[in-house]
C-alpha cells in the first residue's frame, strides 16, 4: 500500500487545522501512521482511496471528516482551448486518453514533490505499473497546439527526460531506464506512441518517458496533463484524481478535445453521479440504530453532499472517488464518517467455545518439530512468477496454475504451485550472512484452484548432502509417527542420481535431495543446498 510523505506546514495551510489534531484524527478515516518525523509525517493509505495519495487529497478529506468544511467543493472545467487528435495506428496500440490543461499554478518544492508522487502512486495502483494508465505531466508554456497523438516507427528519435541527445524509440526501450523498465508493455507491437505538438516537437512516449524539452520545473506556471492506456475508465480515473488534487491549491482547470475518428470528446468530466440508499439499510449492515440525518452527517464528512427525503438519501459522489461501486461503499462510509468509536461495545449474543482449525493443529505440529530440529520458520510470498517457479527451477510450466488477471507486477502473476523456490529466494536474500543456514515453511499452494498445504525445508552449507536430506525425511517421518518409501526421482530442480520421490501409502506426496548446481546459480547462490518438500496429507 503507498505511504504518503505529509509536510506539515503544506498540511496545515491546506487544511486549516493544527498538526496535532489531524495526526489525532487521520487514522480514523482509514489510515495507518508509519512514523512521525519533525517536519512531516508518513502515512500508508489503503488501495481503494488513490484520491488520498497526495497531500491535497488528503487535507480536502480532513476539512470534511473534521467539520472544518461539510460543504464539499465543486469543481468548474473552463471551456478547452487546446486540441488533441488521434491518428495513425493509436487506437491498436494504446488507444485510451484524456487530457487537460491546469492553469495559475504557483510550484513549491512540497507541491512538486507531492504531484510526482501522486503521479506515481497512481501508476502502480489505477495504472497498474502503467498498464491501465499512465500519467504524463508537461509544462504547457512549451507546447504548441494542435496536438497529435499518434504512432511512429522504432527509429524516430528525440530527447527523452534526464538525456540531452536524441534516441531512437528502439534505443530508449533498451538503454533508458525507464525504457529497460516497461518496455514489456510494448513488446507487442513494432509501433510505438507519441505525443507531438504543431511543431512536430515530442511531449511523451507513453507509458514510457517524457521529453527533456517539457520538463516541469518550479518556474512552470501552466501545465498539459495526458493519461493514456488500455482501460477507459481508468484513464479517465487518474486524470480526476490529478486535476482535483490541483484544484486544491487554487488553480485553474481547463477542458481539451480528444478528437478520435468518429468523435469528439471533452476532458477532463468531474461531474458528480448520484446514488439512492435507504436510512434502514445502513442500520441493518452496521446493526445500530441510524435515522436519516445521522447517515447524511455522516457521509458529509466523508466529502458526500446529501439530499433527504424521508427515508431515502441521495448522495451526490465526487468524480475523484472512484471507490464507491455499491451501496455497500456508502454504508462502509457511513460507519467511518459516525465513527467506530461512537458504535455501542456489547458481548456477542451467542455462546460458543473455540478451538483450532484441523490445518492449524497440523501447521502448529510440523512448525514444533521443524524447530526443534534446529530450523528457522519463514513466510515467504504465496504470489510468484513463471520466471522464478519454473524457468529457474528448470521445472517445465504445468497445465494447474492459477494466474493474476491483472497483475501489479511482473513479479507477481500467479499462485505457486510448490514452496522451495520462495525458500531459495530467501537464501538468496541472506547470503551475506555465515553459513549454516537452515530454514522451512508450512504453507498453502494452491493447484487446479485448490489449496493444498505443503511443507518444505533447506539447508544450505559446504557439506550439505543426500544423506543430510534422507536423514531429515527420516526424523520428521518418526515425529509424525508414519513411514515412507523412497524411489528415484527424475525432477530437473534436483541432481540426478541425488534425489528421491516421497511415498506415504503408495501415494507420492514429496522430494527431498541436492538442489541442482544450475538452480544454485540462477538464485545468486554458491554452496550445495538439500532441500524438502512434502505435501501434508489428511491423516498425515
Amino acid at each position: 500500500m503507498p505511504v504518503i510523505t505529509l509536510y506539515y506546514d503544506d498540511l496545515e495551510n491546506l487544511t486549516g487545522a493544527k498538526k496535532e489534531s489531524i495526526i489525532e484524527q487521520i487514522p480514523m478515516i482509514g489510515s495507518d501512521i508509519e512514523r512521525v518525523e519533525e517536519d512531516h509525517i508518513d502515512i500508508e493509505f489503503f488501495p481503494n482511496r488513490p484520491d488520498l495519495y497526495s497531500v491535497e487529497g488528503v487535507a480536502r478529506a480532513m476539512r470534511n471528516f473534521m467539520e472544518i468544511n461539510l460543504a464539499p467543493k465543486k469543481y468548474t472545467v473552463t471551456p478547452p482551448n487546446i486540441n488533441i487528435t488521434l491518428t495513425g495506428e493509436i487506437a491498436n496500440v494504446r488507444p485510451c486518453i484524456a487530457c487537460a490543461v491546469i492553469r495559475n499554478l504557483n510550484f513549491t518544492p512540497h507541491s512538486i514533490e507531492s504531484l510526482m508522487n501522486l503521479q506515481e502512486s497512481l501508476h502502480l495502483s489505477i495504472g497498474r505499473n502503467r498498464k491501465k494508465a499512465s500519467v504524463g505531466v508537461h509544462d504547457l508554456s512549451r507546447i504548441t497546439q494542435p496536438l497529435t497523438y499518434t504512432t511512429v516507427s522504432s527509429d524516430f528519435a528525440f530527447a527523452p527526460l534526464d538525456f540531452d541527445k536524441p534516441m531512437s524509440m528502439h534505443k530508449i526501450l533498451e538503454k533508458h531506464p525507464k525504457g529497460v523498465k516497461f518496455a514489456h508493455l510494448l513488446k507487442h507491437t513494432h509501433e510505438y506512441p507519441l505525443i507531438r505538438d504543431a511543431k512536430h516537437n515530442v511531449l511523451s512516449f507513453p507509458p514510457i518517458i517524457n521529453s527533456e524539452l517539457t520538463r516541469v520545473t518550479a518556474d512552470t506556471t501552466g501545465l498539459f496533463i495526458e493519461v493514456t492506456g488500455l482501460d477507459g475508465p481508468c484513464v479517465n480515473r487518474a486524470l480526476n484524481i490529478v486535476v482535483t488534487a490541483l484544484a486544491e491549491r487554487d488553480t485553474v482547470i481547463e477542458g481539451v478535445n480528444v478528437n478520435s475518428e468518429t468523435s469528439t470528446t471533452v476532458t477532463p468530466d468531474l461531474t458528480y453521479t448520484v446514488r439512492t440508499m435507504q436510512t434502514n439499510e445502513a442500520s441493518k449492515l452496521l446493526g445500530i440504530p441510524l435515522s436519516s440525518s445521522d447517515c447524511a452527517h455522516a457521509l458529509n464528512r466523508m466529502g458526500f453532499n446529501t439530499t433527504v427525503n424521508g427515508d431515502w438519501i441521495a448522495v451526490e459522489i465526487p468524480p475523484y472517488r472512484s471507490d464507491i461501486l455499491h451501496t455497500y461503499d456508502l454504508i462502509e462510509d457511513i460507519a467511518i464518517g459516525y465513527g467506530y468509536k461512537n458504535f455501542p461495545a456489547r458481548l456477542i449474543g451467542t455462546a460458543t467455545i473455540g478451538a483450532s482449525h484441523e490445518s492449524s493443529v497440523v501447521k502448529d505440529t510440523l512448525s514444533e518439530i521443524m524447530i526443534g530440529l534446529g530450523y528457522l520458520e519463514v513466510m515467504p510470498f504465496t504470489l510468484t512468477n513463471e520466471m522464478v517457479h519454473f524457468n529457474w527451477m528448470q521445472r517445465v510450466p504445468t497445465d494447474d496454475v492459477v494466474y493474476v488477471e491483472n497483475p501489479i507486477s511482473r513479479d507477481y502473476t500467479m499462485l505457486r504451485t510448490t514452496l522451495l523456490q520462495g525458500l531459495l529466494k530467501i537464501l538468496a536474500a541472506n547470503k551475506h550472512h555465515e553459513l549454516p543456514q537452515k530454514i522451512f515453511e508450512v504453507g498453502d499452494v494452491v493447484k487446479n484452484k485448490k489449496n493444498a498445504l505443503h511443507l518444505a525445508v533447506i539447508s544450505i552449507h559446504p557439506k550439505a548432502n543426500y544423506t543430510e536430506a534422507k536423514s531429515l525425511i527420516d526424523a520428521i517421518m518418526r515425529e509424525q509417527g508414519q513411514h515412507c518409501t523412497v524411489a528415484e526421482s527424475g525432477d530437473a530442480a534436483f541432481i540426478p542420481h541425488r534425489c528421491a520421490d516421497i511415498y506415504v501409502q503408495n501415494r507420492k506426496v514429496g522430494i527431498f535431495g541436492e538442489i541442482h548446481p544450475q538452480v544454485i546459480q540462477n538464485f545468486g547462490l554458491e554452496n550445495p543446498i538439500i532441500a524438502v518438500e512434502i505435501e501434508i496429507i489428511r491423516g498425515f
